[in-house]
């Protein structure tokens, strides 16, 4: 995990010496996901992370804006990385990585620099964005007690906790022994010759979940073209992981809850090995339709469909205030939480 060759650093007077930071390139890649990889499985106990990923955060080409401050010490290794994702307006999403082999005092050192470059990096985006107040959104693990002690210090605070949820997924689940209710059918996106999705039916996906979320915490509208391009730049996303749930009661099927899913890889992501498990990154049902057993019909399909795939689990995250009481139905239907994560945030004033 040594900086590449032909990249400048710049030296920070606040990293010990010899030690410098810089923005990210893309040769930068394979070190991060080293990094990033290392980090979770000590603070989790598992990796996931995978270069795809992080190369597609890191490329610049897209519609979705983040910037990137790596660390290097004074032998050139690559300790601590920050990612700025100016997620909507008024929301820039952060994420911090520091090498958990770090002594407690040098990591503190480390974190500190890469939360002033968050909080320095959400002020810019916010005056691009031309709004006048912009939220410092971090995710971060709730056994990460050292992240979470620099946060405090930098004045943010723990507003929300994550449930992250699974369930194994059985072969004799291929086909869901429990129908949907009378008026209620589920159907994937329609798809034309070229493979591509129906821009209608994706539309329709988009105004239930900006609908169904609209009551949930820290909301923000996100325009359909955003949406859309944000998911899509995913190298987990595929068309066939999106479902619409429609309620026909006499006139024509109406949108009622959709559901969004992705490919969670297998255990080397670096190999072409078999997916290991679907993550749900969204479902909603519209607040008119709760109550007639969409959501459980969106995941007893999802979950067929994983079982059909040869796919061993499906995973979610709820919010453990979720206000429809979500995670007694995913309990319910045999979700287990893994591990839970926290949002730290702090609002800030931009120059606008």
């Amino acid at each position: 995990m040594t900086q590449p060759t032909g990249t400048s650093v710049h030296p920070n007077s606040d990293l010990p010496d010899g030690w410098a930071s810089r923005p990210a390139v893309s040769s930068d890649v394979a070190s991060m996901t080293a990094l990033r990889r290392k980090y979770e499985e000590q603070i989790r106990g598992w990796a996931s992370a995978s270069e795809a990923q992080i190369a597609v955060a890191v490329d610049d080409s897209g519609r979705v804006r983040r910037e990137h401050l790596v660390i290097f010490d004074a032998a050139g290794q690559l300790r601590g990385w920050c990612e700025a994702h100016d997620r909507a307006p008024g929301r820039v999403v952060i994420l911090i990585v520091v090498d958990p082999d770090l002594t407690a005092e040098t990591a503190e050192v480390v974190g500190d620099v890469l939360v002033q470059f968050a909080r320095g990096m959400a002020v810019a985006m916010a005056t691009d964005n031309d709004v006048a107040k912009t939220q410092l959104d971090v995710d971060v693990y709730s056994a990460d007690k050292r992240q979470t002690r620099w946060l405090t210090l930098a004045g943010l605070r723990c507003v929300r906790t994550w449930w992250h949820m699974s369930r194994p997924v059985r072969p004799d689940e291929s086909a869901s022994d429990r129908p949907p209710r009378d008026g209620v059918q589920i159907r994937a996106v329609g798809r034309g010759e070229d493979g591509m999705p129906d821009v209608g039916d994706l539309r329709s996906i988009h105004g239930v979940l900006e609908e169904a979320f609209s009551d949930h915490f820290n909301s923000h509208e996100e325009t359909f073209e955003a949406f859309v391009s944000r998911l899509r730049e995913d190298p987990n996303h595929h068309w066939d992981h999106w479902w619409i749930a429609e309620i026909n009661d006499g006139a024509a099927p109406r949108p009622a809850g959709a559901l969004v899913g992705s490919v969670i890889p297998g255990p080397d992501p670096a190999e072409d090995t078999p997916a290991a498990g679907t993550y749900i990154e969204y479902i909603g049902v519209l607040r008119s339709a709760r109550g007639h057993g969409v959501a459980t019909s969106l995941i007893d399909t999802v979950i067929a469909d994983a079982a059909q795939r040869d796919r061993k689990e499906v995973a979610l995250e709820v919010d453990a205030d979720s206000p429809t009481g979500a995670q007694g139905l995913y309990e319910s239907l045999g979700f287990v939480t893994k591990y839970t994560t926290e949002s730290w945030q702090l609002y800030l004033d931009s120059a606008v």
